[in-house]
């Protein structure tokens, strides 16, 4: 029987749990599924196709049908990419050419001649209604019939598919996985943990759920199966509550509480209660959610419930009838008071929260005694963090020197949902001593906390991979990095890709590339209004796409004027990237003389889900080193935009700040928590001699060959580095 959640376990782990069915002969199958694999840039790892071989055909054939439809959709070869160009990359013609011969064919016809002379006769012509522009001019087909095959590469990606255990002990650990994460997992991440807290509701939980937004999916599974929810604060009932009613457990965005059972209210209610009887003072956390408690109490109509007092003591503190100072209001009043010492000892309560204030602490301090108190609050609060703040602070740090007093420097702010704006940075410097005293600090805690390991293999391409302190606004996909990574760029031909299909009404996404040099201005650009340059080549503007519709550009490495590449995702009008069925963005790597079709799965490097809040994606910027070698970096913004209409002539000056910004900030990287420990016996691995025992690997993708008691890390569970 096919375990229902079989698809997620590829997608996450690249494992396939172990393959059930008759036994027979199914060696020709298993090796023609895994030809078709590798068509798409996958294969079978050689104990997965011998235990395929010893299947029955039909077994084999229904197997490679389920994963070859999870693995295209990961690739994004799930839809049909077609160009407007029919020819793309040869053949494109001159912006200006272009336009003009959109006129001609439109002054040919016998419907759009007469609005088309009177646009004339006025000098300006809208595009969009010329009936040859933006709209395909010929099938996926007739495109297919004007490209040669693909010239297999040694540069093509190979994907692994590793055999995996039993599909239930596979789909629970996978679930013990996300749900015990350290760090918040991306949109599409939990979606995947509701779906698998479902179906592991009655079995084996995590000893601990750090993230409360896991703890709100997870809650809501165990409240539907019938079993208490996890609770201990008053807000892990809210985020419960906003999961009931599908809403952002995040609490970013409003939600429109849904109306609830009997049953949901009174477990809400007892669950509610039950906190603050246990800890009145967590009442103070109401104040931050004021209007959400409002609505939900008008949802759960409390007063009919007297039997849960202190659930009800809620709603009058959120509806200001009960004062309860907060915890940040107290601790506001004592710094504006210039009492800092008094300060520190209340924030030793919220080592957290002490731990991220340490900034405005030590700038607050007047006197080595004040420097010292802050210092000493730092070191009893530093075993009481979690890890991921400690980390979090340390790259705080990293990139904290007097080069902020500069004149010019500009701070870069990104929020949990990518969104990113830039400010001009007024701080003054923190005091080197007491910078430096800190840094030790957390160093040595951060230590202390990485586990014991024998040996350790490193991939060198993810040593230089950032660590991944947030999955918010990082999209999931194929080769996708956590924003600040750095990963090489190795090819001749970068072709860029953008997918979407609209929803409910005409959406037009335009795809384009600046391009900027040293000193991240702007050398020039590609787009829908600069179709061609020296750089290289854009496949067409397609203005709708009720069917799916997808553009392309492909840059000639060599040829850039410029240090860096900038692509972008521009809504030009219709539904945002929230709100379309589908949308990707991704990019492929080709020598000079593969050819191919405009999209071919074996050459793509990375495909991400394109879900932010704004209306420009900047998913990556691409640099070139002093020794000419390519780099990405990888951004994971989204900007604000217009409503309509946003160009890349438009975005230049954000993006250079924003770029600029996020290259130039140090990031705290799998190379830097292996050089921690000074016991670490690491070594960066070239993939040749196979250790015979159990190691700790890191690397891009799990190699074949290491012992089955290895400790495999890569970008897909990355997470796990975060120490507890």
């Amino acid at each position: 029987m096919v375990h229902p959640l079989e698809h997620l376990v590829v997608r996450h782990t690249h494992r396939l749990p172990a393959p059930e069915g008759a036994a027979g002969d199914g060696a020709v199958a298993a090796r023609q599924f895994d030809a078709a694999l590798m068509s798409v840039g996958f294969k079978l790892s050689a104990p997965l196709l011998e235990r395929l071989a010893g299947l029955s055909e039909g077994a084999v054939v229904d197997v490679a049908v389920r994963t070859l439809s999870t693995v295209r959709e990961l690739v994004g070869d799930h839809v049909r990419h077609n160009t407007y160009f029919i020819d793309f990359p040869a053949n494109v013609p001159d912006t200006l050419d272009f336009w003009m011969g959109c006129i001609r064919e439109a002054l040919a016809d016998d419907d759009a001649r007469e609005g088309t002379l009177k646009q004339l006769s006025n000098g300006v012509v809208n595009l969009l209604t010329l009936p040859s522009y933006g709209r395909y001019q010929h099938t996926y087909a007739d495109m297919l019939g004007h490209h040669e095959e693909l010239i297999a590469a040694a540069g093509d990606r190979m994907t692994v598919l590793h055999l995996g255990g039993d599909a239930a002990d596979e789909v629970g650990e996978l679930y013990l996985t996300l749900a015990g994460s350290r760090t918040p997992l991306g949109e599409e991440h939990l979606r995947d943990l509701d779906a698998l807290a479902t179906h592991c509701v009655d079995g084996p939980q995590p000893d601990e759920i750090p993230v409360r937004e896991n703890r709100a999916v997870i809650n809501r599974a165990r409240l539907r199966a019938g079993s208490g929810p996890i609770l201990d604060t008053v807000t892990d009932v809210l985020r419960l509550a906003c999961a009931l009613a599908d809403g952002d457990v995040s609490l970013l965005e409003p939600t429109r509480f849904v109306k609830l059972s009997r049953p949901v209210r009174r477990a809400l209610l007892a669950g509610l209660d039950t906190v603050v009887a246990a800890a009145p003072a967590k009442l103070a956390d109401v104040a931050a959610h004021r209007e959400a408690w409002k609505r939900l109490g008008e949802r759960l109509h409390p007063h009919e419930y007297p039997q849960f007092p202190s659930a009800a003591e809620v709603f009058a503190v959120a509806r200001g009838e009960q004062r309860v100072r907060s915890f940040a209001s107290r601790t506001e009043e004592l710094l504006g008071r210039g009492e800092l010492t008094e300060a520190v000892r209340l924030l030793e309560s919220a080592p957290g929260v002490l731990l991220r204030s340490v900034d405005r602490l030590v700038r607050s301090a007047r006197a080595d005694e004040e420097y010292e108190t802050v210092l000493a609050g730092v070191e009893k609060a530093a075993p009481r963090t979690a890890g991921r703040v400690l980390l979090s602070v340390r790259q705080h740090l990293l990139n904290r020197g007097d080069r902020l007093e500069q004149d010019g420097v500009r701070r870069v702010f990104i929020n949990r949902r990518g969104r990113a704006w830039v400010t001009p940075d007024t701080r003054p410097a923190l005091p080197e001593t007491a910078k430096e005293r800190l840094i030790a600090l957390l160093d040595a805690e951060i230590a202390r906390r990485l586990p014991v390991t024998g040996p350790v293999l490193v991939d060198p391409d993810v040593l230089d991979v950032a660590l991944p302190l947030s999955g918010k606004a990082v999209s999931s996909g194929l080769g996708v990095l956590p924003r600040g990574s750095v990963s090489p760029v190795e090819g001749e031909l970068l072709r860029f890709f953008v997918y979407w299909k609209q929803h409910r009404q005409t959406t037009d996404y335009d795809l384009s590339a600046v391009i900027l040099d040293e000193n991240y201005e702007q050398v020039t650009w590609l787009s829908y209004t600069q179709l061609t340059d020296v750089e290289g080549r854009h496949s067409g503007d397609i203005v709708e796409a009720p069917e799916g519709a997808s553009e392309f550009i492909e840059l000639r490495l060599g040829a850039v004027r410029g240090a860096f590449v900038v692509p972008q995702v521009l809504v030009f009008s219709g539904e945002g990237f929230m709100d379309v069925e589908e949308s990707f963005f991704g990019f492929m790597l080709r020598e000079g003389e593969q050819k191919g079709r405009p999209f071919e799965p074996r050459t793509v490097r990375m495909k991400s889900d394109l879900r932010g809040p704004g209306r420009v994606a900047l998913p990556l910027v691409f640099r070139r080193d002093e020794d000419g070698r390519w780099h990405a970096h990888w951004l994971h913004l989204y900007l604000k935009g217009m409503p309509a209409a946003n160009r890349v002539e438009e975005t230049r000056v954000t993006v250079e700040a924003l770029a600029r910004g996020i290259v130039e900030r140090e990031q705290l990287t799998v190379r830097w928590l292996l050089g921690l420990r000074d016991d670490a016996d690491v070594t960066v691995w070239d993939g040749e001699s196979v250790p015979d025992g159990p190691v700790t690997y890191l690397g891009m993708r799990r190699p074949e060959g290491l012992h089955p008691g290895s400790r495999i890390l890569t970008p897909e569970n990355l997470r796990d580095v975060i120490p507890e």
